[in-house]
């Protein structure tokens, strides 16, 4: 089967796409569980660690994997066919077939951006094990993303699993060796670690969390620490300017933060597909080669 897949270019990229779509389903799950279960979870701790009752503790959140999808309005059981990534929301015209509760337009926004990001991850490395690799990191992007974009939080669950995860590819030599990787973690981390305390220090606020400093790491073992400067730079600019329209077009308060993880994911994944001919363009032109 996937002799068959490598061999075709259609198929390969069709395989990609609809392997993207489901991911992206799942990844909609990450984002709206993965806090409530954190969250409960460290409450519990607390609770644990106080020594309080806990007969009115809240009901354990859904889990990832098994639990089936409700409606959030009126608790209806979402069945396999309501469930088709991308198809079911046009087919229930974004509606709950039970109550008629709007569902958010963010579900298939999801699906097919990780539809659209596998088949271009496909595409651009062909069948080889940097698009494998690719679709594991796009999956984590995502799915941080979305969940710093809503709760200002990047897990730990899934930080250091990327983390990890480019460290021990980078044993293979997928995409950096082990010492472009190892140092490039240390230096993502130091990195923003360093702009942190600085903010801190000449304005006494915090300009962003701990998250972004793993995050960063991650994206140096993924890539090494040549092109952290690149993602640094990506990311700021990315920021800055979505900021800034958002604060011109009124859809953000002056003074709220804005999460930073986002646009280090994109900037990552900027970098992982194009990182190394935007650097070499970039030295050229400035006149350095």
């Amino acid at each position: 089967m996937f002799a068959t897949l490598a061999e075709s270019t259609p198929l390969f990229l069709t395989a990609a796409a609809i392997f993207g779509l489901l991911v992206g389903s799942f990844l909609n799950v990450v984002i709206l569980r993965l806090p409530a279960r954190l969250e409960f979870e460290w409450k519990s701790q607390c609770r644990e660690l106080l020594e309080l009752d806990d007969s009115d503790q809240p009901r354990q959140p859904p889990g990832l994997m098994w639990d089936r999808s409700r409606c959030r309005s009126c608790g209806h059981t979402i069945r396999w066919f309501e469930n088709i990534p991308l198809l079911s929301w046009v087919f229930l015209r974004g509606k709950c077939s039970a109550c008629s509760a709007r569902i958010s337009p963010r579900y298939p926004v999801i699906e097919g951006l990780t539809g659209a990001l596998f088949l271009l991850t496909a595409w651009h490395f062909g069948p080889s094990a940097e698009a494998a690799a690719v679709f594991v990191f796009t999956g984590f992007l995502i799915a941080l993303a979305g969940i710093d974009f809503d709760h200002h939080l990047l897990p730990d669950n899934l930080t250091l699993m990327l983390l990890w995860a480019g460290l021990l590819l980078s044993l293979e030599h997928v995409f950096v060796d082990p010492a472009q990787s190892i140092i490039g973690a240390a230096a993502g981390y130091i990195s923003l670690w360093s702009v942190y305390h600085l903010f801190r220090l000449l304005t006494g606020k915090e300009g962003m969390g701990y998250g972004d400093f793993k995050l960063m790491a991650a994206m140096g073992a993924w890539l090494g620490w040549q092109l952290l400067p690149l993602v640094i730079f990506l990311s700021s600019l990315l920021g800055a300017v979505v900021g800034l329209a958002m604060m011109a077009l009124q859809r953000h308060q002056k003074g709220k933060p804005i999460p930073f993880g986002p646009f280090i994911a994109l900037a990552g994944w900027i970098a992982i597909a194009w990182g190394e001919p935007i650097t070499r363009h970039y030295l050229k032109m400035s006149g350095f080669t």
